[in-house]
């Protein structure tokens, strides 16, 4: 059973403008005292053909973490367009949300995300230079890909009663929130499992995420 369940990351203030911050509420629980902190990374992917175009926008250490229930926003800044090829500014590319224990990723959100001109007359008639004042980021939000991945978390002390009674009453599973109970190695909603793309992990190592492999 892994120590920290996700049950619910909301993408807040969406769609926006390219040049706005990006902001993502995350609730999780935590089912054991850890002594270290939690290491949450954002990452844009800025181009389907070469992973060194990914940027990190940014990354959060919470914690040390103990047991119950906790909810935080997690915004950066957008990604820096002069490090995206002019070709892959406008179109599909993917946001991946990570959380790692000790250098070790155990759960990976990925979003499509759509960029077009927020004007039909932009969108019919682009300019030869992007105008990223007019482009509008829509992350799909309704369709994120799961995947959570081994990790050894601290080991956990032998609960007395009391601290027994606390768990059931703090970290029971939220309903509905797509996320599910916590799992070792696999995606906990059934549905996310069909068609999962290999450009998220998948079932092993977390291997390379550029477009080209989600296709």
């Amino acid at each position: 059973m892994s120590a920290i369940n996700v049950t619910q990351v909301q993408v807040l203030d969406n769609p926006q403008f390219f040049v706005n911050p990006l902001q993502f509420e995350i609730q999780y629980e935590c089912l054991q005292n850890l002594a270290n902190d939690l290491e949450w990374k954002l990452t844009y992917v800025g181009s389907a053909e070469d992973d060194a175009h990914d940027q990190v926008l940014d990354t959060v250490l919470v914690g040390p973490v103990g047991v119950g229930s906790y909810k935080f926003v997690f915004q950066a800044d957008p990604p820096d367009v002069s490090k995206i090829p002019q070709s892959d500014v406008l179109g599909v590319t993917v946001l991946l949300l990570t959380c790692a224990y000790n250098g070790t990723e155990f759960i990976r959100v990925g979003y499509y995300v759509n960029n077009e001109y927020a004007d039909e007359e932009l969108r019919e008639n682009p300019p030869s230079a992007v105008r990223l004042d007019r482009v509008v980021r829509n992350i799909l939000a309704e369709k994120p890909r799961v995947t959570r991945f081994p990790c050894e978390f601290d080991a956990p002390s032998i609960p007395t009663a009391n601290e027994m009674d606390d768990l059931e009453t703090e970290n029971d599973p939220v309903d509905g929130y797509g996320f599910g109970a916590p799992s070792d190695c696999a995606p906990v909603d059934a549905a996310l499992t069909s068609g999962v793309h290999p450009g998220f992990g998948y079932g092993g190592d977390p291997a390379g995420h550029g477009l080209a492999e989600m296709r």
